[in-house]
């Protein structure tokens, strides 16, 4: 079984690259797509697949912190971005120091900062980059690889729900090209739905995470000095979060732990624009 799976997810990646016009079968096909509610808890998600299935363990998720909320162009170019000024780093980090034709070793690439502790297992490059998206979508992802100086070096399109957003009725879109349909029997349109569907489980439920995390999260959690012993003091004492804040001075003193200092720097902390 497993045998006659892989001789068709083989035959699937064929079709896959005589679509898109790649010179030989992708091994990696990265996918990416954004979630987010009216612009909060924004996240971009990468799933990977190959010829042995959705390879998990090198998911990624991208917190957009930085981006305009609800801006999901974007989104799009800060992702690809990141994503592939990381690649580059991890790429030219064996190169030897003479290589005049490396990509450029600077600590920052793209406006993105790295040091070694943020490398990972990030430095395969694929052979195809789907974005969920149509045209605008796509055009953003472009201008990203342009500032790292990969125009043209990433084959990439996008995949985008026709007007009425049914399935099967997908259209693509290749850089410099006209967009095009599958016919909707296609396997290779089931093969690259499946992708696309599995790029938004993920980046829902990155997103999910993000939001119940928020939701839980403390003010009291963001003031130094106020470490877990300190804040089941306060909360004993007032009951939430919100009722330290409408504490005086005087009366968060009286809290085991937290002396003048302190007490001034809580009082501040919920009164500051």
């Amino acid at each position: 079984r497993r045998m006659g799976e892989s001789a068709s997810v083989a035959r699937l990646l064929e079709q896959v690259g005589d679509v898109f016009g790649l010179p030989r079968p992708p091994e990696r096909i990265e996918v990416y797509d954004n979630s987010h509610i009216q612009g909060t808890n924004a996240v971009g998600a990468m799933i990977v697949a190959g010829p042995d299935g959705f390879r998990k363990n090198q998911y990624r998720k991208f917190n957009m912190k930085e981006i305009t909320p609800g801006d999901d162009y974007a989104m799009m170019q800060a992702m690809i971005r990141r994503r592939f000024a990381r690649l580059l780093k991890e790429t030219c980090a064996g190169a030897e120091p003479d290589d005049s034709a490396a990509p450029k070793k600077d600590k920052e690439i793209g406006g993105v900062d790295f040091s070694k502790a943020e490398q990972d297992k990030f430095s395969e490059w694929p052979d195809l980059v789907l974005i969920d998206g149509g045209g605008a979508q796509l055009e953003a992802a472009q201008k990203a690889l342009e500032e790292l100086g990969l125009k043209g070096e990433v084959a990439i399109a996008g995949i985008a729900k026709g007007v009425d957003r049914d399935a099967g009725r997908e259209q693509f879109f290749l850089p410099g090209k006209a967009p095009f349909r599958l016919d909707e029997k296609n396997p290779v349109l089931y093969y690259l739905q499946r992708l696309r569907d599995e790029s938004h489980r993920f980046a829902i439920g990155a997103h999910r995470e993000k939001r119940k995390s928020d939701i839980t999260k403390n003010p009291l959690d963001e003031i130094e000095g106020v470490g877990p012993s300190r804040k089941k003091a306060l909360l004993a004492r007032f009951g939430s979060a919100r009722s330290v804040g409408r504490a005086a001075v005087a009366e968060l003193e009286e809290v085991p732990g937290i002396n003048t200092e302190l007490a001034r720097r809580i009082h501040d902390f919920f009164r500051s624009p």
